[in-house]
């Protein structure tokens, strides 16, 4: 069984801010629901048995619109709702994601933010992968904007995010360091496991980075594949959706 995560519970400020009215982000189009992030997202030309989506914010219309358009996988799709959301990080999300995950017998999960545009091709690749997969966004790093991960001197991960998006800080030598993609292949279900048993309550309040680190920085750089997302779009504003590929309607 395969599982793709899907995390959409976050508050939309920045987009709704720059839209001029509240919007749950991963539903806002134009003209169409398959303009929507999240409806490119669940249609790649990649099958999942489930479909795990975690919301919060605007729970409802998420639901009530999941119902409504997403008709045609309806027996695949699983709505879990994080009443925590304008609390805890989004590592909670990634927690009730991971927790419903683990009720099914599936040998792989793709876990992906819900804001977020990229491009068929890689997202494929990543999926296919019989490997743990990390993602590399193409856009320059910047810390207003970007999570980073970089490979200390012994070749493991690390994740770093500044939810102020102000700066960034690397306080040891390092080998590489790369924009991440944002979206991330467990393959190894029982190691997925460990690391969830591993969490404490505080871990799960934090960023969805601290599982994703817990569970690659056990691996080395070559126990993992690493791709490059060809056209990765992060939709913070409506100019950066404005950014995404017409959808042939």
């Amino acid at each position: 069984m395969k599982v793709l995560i899907v995390t959409v519970a976050g508050m939309s400020t920045r987009f709704s801010r720059s839209l001029g009215y509240e919007c749950l982000k991963c539903l806002y189009f134009k003209n169409d629901i398959r303009e929507s992030l999240l409806y490119r997202l669940l249609h790649q030309p990649v099958s999942f048995d489930r479909y795990i989506i975690v919301g919060g914010y605007r729970f409802g219309e998420l639901k009530e619109t999941v119902g409504r358009e997403f008709s045609d996988m309806a027996d695949r799709i699983v709505l879990v709702e994080n009443p925590f959301y304008a609390e805890y990080g989004s590592g909670y999300s990634l927690y009730c994601g991971i927790k419903e995950a683990l009720k099914y017998d599936f040998s792989q999960a793709v876990f992906a933010e819900g804001d977020l545009f990229v491009d068929t091709g890689t997202f494929v690749r990543v999926c296919v992968s019989p490997r743990d997969v990390v993602t590399v966004s193409p856009e320059p790093i910047l810390a207003e904007k970007s999570v980073v991960f970089y490979r200390d001197r012994d070749d493991r991960l690390h994740y770093l995010y500044d939810t102020g998006h102000d700066l960034l800080f690397i306080q040891e030598p390092f080998r590489a360091v790369c924009n991440s993609g944002q979206v991330w292949k467990f393959a190894d279900p029982g190691r997925l496991r460990d690391v969830y048993a591993g969490m404490t309550e505080t871990d799960w309040q934090g960023t969805n980075l601290v599982p994703v680190e817990r569970y690659f920085g056990q691996l080395a750089g070559g126990e993992y594949d690493q791709l490059q997302f060809i056209k990765w779009v992060n939709c913070n504003t409506v100019e950066d959706f404005d950014r995404l590929p017409a959808v042939d309607l």
